[in-house]
């Protein structure tokens, strides 16, 4: 079958709301992918940051196959010998006391968001249904119900209401506007660090630390997703450390798994998720042992292999290139790490239509914003290779 062929029965049979570039993926390994035709191509996207490690590690492949063959799901009515192991990493990485395992980054969020009100219940002490979670303008933190009542995008709400209340929104980057949002039933700040949706839009130096000590002073929970900013694009193991500041709660997943399984969760103290008793709050696949052993195994890939260092300095690099180029059509180069927004003066598509045809896959965001964000094994001589790619696309695209 050819690309055509796939490409006619999916969308003969399956749903349209997606608008993906017309490459058929079949096969992919570290920063490549390859057609159904056999054409290769250097991935910038890394499936949104699931696949920081590169495609089809063969150390978490091989977790993934030694785990499959023993025990896949028991549910949490029982116990696994994986998940604690995992709980413990986690800790041992971060210094949070405690992990909530769950799925998808969205059911991370709707954890993180149901932990955040039974703390202001149960702790702070705000009255029975009164607590607010305050959301900055222009997130993305998933496509559930309750997270779109947040969102301030407005074709990712309409048709879906009504809403669920609760969810102050302020300005991005704007510390005056938090200050003027926090109220006495106020239980959270939910912030990205940096925001990836948006177009790898970074905050005012500053405003994340400022936000931090409203917080504190206020007695609100300080919430980072950090789905798409951790585990190393950003270059740090966090968005956050930039400022050197520590969340309340953190919530990750996608590079959690290297890309071979659904794994998130949220990171806190005890004193935070431990307001959740039995039957409050779980899920049949959250912590199963597969599930367990991939994130292990992809931890040990991020440490071992010096990732997120790399992000760090193949980022400036990458900036540094990119940067370079001579283009009137280019408005803002923005990143932090292996994450880099470029800003055009017009549609982003054609660009990343032009640079699909030259072999490299990433994805406009936001109308008029290239995001390139590869694997965090890039080298520099792949870069290179792109670099000289990008600037004629960019030369030539109107």
């Amino acid at each position: 079958m050819t690309a055509k062929d796939y490409i006619f029965l999916e969308e003969q049979y399956g749903t349209h709301n997606y608008n993906p570039l017309d490459v058929v993926i079949t096969s992919a390994e570290g920063v490549w992918v390859t057609d159904v035709e056999g054409k290769k191509y250097l991935d910038c996207l890394a499936a949104y940051s699931a696949v920081n490690q590169g495609h089809c590690h063969p150390k978490i492949l091989a977790a993934f196959i030694e785990q499959a063959k023993k025990v896949t799901l028991t549910s949490r009515a029982f116990r696994n010998d994986q998940l604690p192991l995992l709980l413990k990493e986690l800790h041992d990485l971060t210094g949070y006391d405690a992990a909530l395992p769950m799925n998808s980054g969205a059911e991370a969020v709707e954890t993180a968001v149901k932990a955040a009100r039974k703390w202001a219940y149960t702790v702070k002490g705000v009255p029975t249904d009164k607590a607010e979670i305050i959301c900055a303008s222009d997130n993305f933190h998933g496509r559930t119900t309750t997270i779109i009542s947040f969102s301030t995008e407005e074709q990712y709400k309409d048709g879906f209401g009504p809403f669920t209340p609760g969810f102050p929104i302020v300005k991005y980057g704007d510390i005056s506007d938090l200050k003027k949002a926090i109220r006495p039933n106020t239980a959270a700040f939910l912030v990205e660090p940096i925001q990836g949706e948006a177009g790898v839009v970074i905050p005012p130096e500053g405003y994340l630390r400022e936000a931090k000590k409203l917080c504190e002073e206020n007695n609100v929970l300080f919430i980072a997703d950090e789905i798409q900013s951790g585990l190393g694009r950003s270059g740090k193991l966090f968005a956050f450390e930039y400022e050197n500041i520590r969340p309340d709660m953190v919530i990750i997943g996608k590079a959690l798994s290297g890309g071979f399984y659904p794994v998130s969760a949220v990171l806190a103290s005890k004193g935070i998720l431990c307001v959740f008793k039995p039957g409050d709050h779980g899920s049949t696949f959250g912590g199963n042992s597969l599930a367990a052993a991939v994130a292990r195994a992809s931890l040990k890939v991020i440490v071992e292999e010096n990732l997120v260092q790399r992000s760090f300095e193949l980022g400036n690099y990458f900036m540094k290139k990119i940067r370079s180029i001579r283009s009137s059509h280019i408005k803002e180069v923005r990143g932090k790490g292996l994450w880099i927004g470029v800003v055009l003066d017009g549609p982003a598509r054609p660009y990343c239509e032009a640079l699909q045809k030259e072999g490299i896959l990433c994805k406009e965001t936001h109308e008029k914003v290239i995001r390139f964000a590869p694997p965090l094994v890039i080298t520099k001589e792949e870069i290179d290779w792109a670099m000289e790619r990008i600037a004629k696309v960019i030369a030539r695209t109107q």
